[in-house]
């Protein structure tokens, strides 16, 4: 008595993956990845308000300077610091 194909012997693992990828391709469909930034990301992108004030007062000092109109006001300089090593 011979008995043949018993099991799974003729089922090739490797096959049936080759021939899962080949029926996807021809389907047209493909798998894509999809990427979500949130808002709290996105703002911190992006330039800050305060960022381009500071560049304003930088070009206008650097305006004054270069003009020779640039005056020191000492009692406002001695106030920062009072008040910087106050706190």
């Amino acid at each position: 008595m011979k008995i043949n194909n018993i099991g799974n012997q003729n089922i090739n693992p490797y096959q049936r993956s080759l021939n899962k990828l080949d029926s996807a391709a021809k389907s047209g469909k493909t798998p894509s990845d999809k990427i979500e930034i949130s808002s709290t990301a996105k703002e911190m992108q992006e330039t800050s308000k305060l960022v381009k004030e500071r560049q304003a007062k930088v070009e206008a000092l650097k305006d004054q300077v270069q003009s020779g109109n640039y005056t020191i006001d000492p009692k406002a300089i001695a106030k920062g610091l009072k008040n910087f090593y106050q706190s």
